[in-house]
């Protein structure tokens, strides 16, 4: 099947969060808003300093210079968190810091290094418009303003005009819970003593990270034995519990590819078996229960590449999050893919500046090298790239 048309089979069965909490601000970071959010105060509530300075009235410094300083009268001080309800009287100063409030009557403050830093009496050296380095109430936004839109991830930025509006918890959509599977006999645990012809499960440690890294939460992972029984039990345990159950393994055609099989006996329909793609030619995708089920490559890379492809979708479609959606864009091949492919391809690779570097090793098996990488390179078939020719290319996150 085609990589889209797989896709959009795949996406047609998940169904969308509806499963809201609170969640405090300071948890909230990373999660999907869950209804529009607005403040419930003006930031700044009160007209504020933007310097240490003095407020004044501009009318009453007009001509002020070096050579023709204009002397007013201070008549008290504000530092940052100070309040004073006094009146503007003409030809007066009020000493401000940083933050601190400017009373009714002053629309301007003269820095200080604009004056003679006088305590009762103060010269002013310079003239200023009005407004200058004064922030009004309501200069970054209003009260009843919206700060952060229904179905936007929240980010530092909007965890600071929420708290600056006053908001301190917010609706959001429950984290996507996921289950993930290492068929493998071959699979041990870290700090396990490795016997012969075994290796340790990294790949499990590597989906959980990249499922947390995008917002989900991992809730299972497990590994099963190359066992039919075992696998179709598992996931017939775990499947009522969880948004998607990725297994990694024993998808393709050899003594040991059980999923398929595992697939049959819990009478699971399947949507597709084999997607037009490499690496991960033989994944496959079912429904089970209700739930879908994605069967990635037990090779590393394969399942990576594969799981990067169809789970920002995946979490596109559960939260309504459009910020999920990988990055496509055009690129200039600054290095030679010689390969002819058989079929379309996903290529590691780095890209910088409009152009794009495959990666030396391509191996299913090695991911190191995907930290001197930042994208995938989509190969169409039978294509060898040259320096200069132009090719799609798949941002990570």
């Amino acid at each position: 099947m085609e990589l889209e048309k797989a896709r959009d089979s795949l996406l047609s069965h998940i169904l969308p969060l509806k499963e809201t909490e609170t969640a405090e601000l300071s948890d909230a970071f990373g999660r999907v808003c869950a209804e529009d959010v607005y403040s419930k105060a003006d930031a700044p509530s009160f007209p504020r300093s933007a310097m240490d300075g003095y407020a004044v009235y501009s009318g009453d410094i007009a001509g002020a210079s070096q050579n023709s300083p204009v002397t007013l009268t201070v008549v008290c001080e504000m530092l940052a968190g100070d309040h004073t309800d006094i009146q503007y009287a003409p030809e007066t100063a009020v000493r401000v810091m940083t933050g601190g409030f400017i009373p009714e009557g002053y629309d301007c403050v003269v820095k200080q290094e604009d004056t003679d830093y006088g305590e009762k009496c103060v010269r002013i050296y310079k003239a200023v418009s009005p407004f200058t380095n004064y922030s009004g109430a309501g200069e970054e936004f209003s009260k009843g303003d919206l700060l952060v839109k229904k179905g936007s991830i929240i980010g530092r930025i909007d965890g600071y005009l929420l708290a600056s509006g006053g908001v301190g918890s917010v609706s959001v959509y429950r984290r996507p819970r996921i289950a993930i599977i290492t068929t493998g006999s071959e699979l041990q645990e870290p700090c396990t003593p490795l016997q012969k012809g075994h290796i340790y499960n990294g790949l499990s440690y590597l989906l959980s990270a990249a499922v947390k890294e995008i917002g989900a939460e991992p809730v299972y992972c497990i590994g099963c034995k190359d066992d039919e029984e075992d696998i179709a039990d598992t996931i017939q345990g775990i499947s009522g519990d969880v948004d998607l159950v990725i297994t990694t393994g024993g998808v393709s055609v050899g003594k040991k590819d059980l999923i398929p099989a595992a697939m049959k006996k819990l009478g699971a329909e399947v949507l597709f078996h084999g997607v037009d793609i490499q690496p991960g030619t033989p994944t496959m995708a079912g429904v089970y229960c209700g739930g879908v089920i994605l069967s990635l490559s037990g090779n590393p890379f394969a399942a990576l590449a594969n799981f990067d492809y169809y789970f920002p979708c995946i979490m596109e479609k559960l939260t309504g999050c459009k910020s999920y959606g990988t990055v496509v864009k055009k690129a200039v091949m600054g290095a030679g893919y010689p390969k002819e492919n058989v079929r379309r391809r996903l290529v590691r690779a780095w890209y910088e500046d409009g152009r794009v570097y495959p990666a030396v090793k391509h191996f299913a098996s090695v991911v190191g090298n995907l930290r001197e990488c930042n994208c995938y390179m989509d190969v169409p078939p039978r294509s060898p790239l040259h320096v200069g020719d132009s090719v799609n290319i798949r941002m990570m996150r």
